[in-house]
């Protein structure tokens, strides 16, 4: 008789899916970086020095030993502040509701915390080939002869770090702020419904969904559905048709244009869902746009 093993699922609390740039910069006292803002999060550590920090419509200075993150779209710039700072850069994109403690977080590294910016920045000078000093990289370009397996190094490395600065902040007497199951749930399902807003031109497909924010098909459908009372895919047409009423208002494009814009397989099956989703055929619902009473 076989035993009856029980498989547990983990809980994937903290997800990254890329990894945008990596830096670590050595400069001089007149160093100065006018600013930018960009749709991922990004981390800075002061290594050694003091910085100052202007994010959105606040100034922070950052010293030897402290962590700061940058949240997406939010404007910053940096500058050495009477001393020749080095620090460490890591951007990466990261939908997990859990990102919500590090909007406007600021904290000095312990001991241990800071042994994970060593092991990534190890990691990324074996992987990639990072010019020194250089702010305005836009992309990591891989080492023929990368170890195995680093990419995802750096991946866990930095979720562990993030996990336990976590930790650390509800430790602290801030249990309170502990998001609930619900509160994630939310946030999760508000944080899809802008992916596939966001992506209503491009081929959409459930697999992608999940892996981009790091949770099985079953979880996100049957979280989707509570929630919204529709299917992920059902979610996704509508938004696609909705996007098509859009363009067929603007009247730039005809419906072959539209359908090809929309990845739909071919205009018929794109007829057939706006007509099933919308009670009209495009034409009809063309044709209702110039109804004079």
């Amino acid at each position: 008789m076989k035993d009856s093993y029980i498989k547990t699922r983990i809980q994937n609390v903290l997800n990254i899916s890329k990894i945008v740039t990596i830096h670590y910069y050595e400069f001089d006292r007149n160093f100065a970086f006018h600013g930018e803002s960009h749709d991922f999060w990004e981390m800075v550590y002061v290594d050694k020095g003091t910085v100052e920090i202007k994010r959105d419509d606040e100034s922070i200075t950052l010293n030897q030993g402290e962590i700061v993150f940058h949240c997406p779209n939010e404007f910053h710039s940096i500058k050495a502040l009477d001393s020749s700072p080095n620090f460490f850069v890591i951007s990466f994109v990261c939908n997990s509701p859990m990102m919500e403690y590090f909007k406007k977080y600021q904290t000095t590294l312990n001991k241990n915390f800071r042994a994970f910016i060593s092991s990534i920045l190890k990691e990324s000078e074996s992987i990639y080939n990072i010019p020194k000093n250089h702010p305005n990289l836009k992309k990591l370009k891989r080492k023929e002869d990368a170890p195995f397996g680093g990419e995802q190094l750096i991946k866990t490395y930095l979720e562990q770090l993030l996990i336990l600065l976590v930790r650390d902040i509800t430790q602290k007497g801030k249990i309170d702020l502990f998001p609930s199951k619900e509160s994630m749930e939310n946030h999760l399902v508000l944080e899809i419904k802008k992916y596939i807003e966001e992506n209503a031109e491009n081929t959409i497909r459930i697999p992608d969904i999940c892996k981009t924010f790091g949770y099985s098909k079953s979880y996100l459908s049957k979280l989707f559905r509570s929630q919204c009372g529709e299917t992920l895919a059902g979610y996704t047409m509508q938004i696609k048709i909705k996007r098509a009423k859009q363009l067929i208002r603007e009247g730039n494009l005809n419906f072959t244009q539209i359908s090809t814009r929309l990845n739909f397989d071919n205009p018929r099956y794109f007829s057939c869902v706006f007509k099933r989703i919308t009670g009209m055929s495009p034409s009809e619902f063309k044709h209702s746009l110039h109804y004079k009473n």
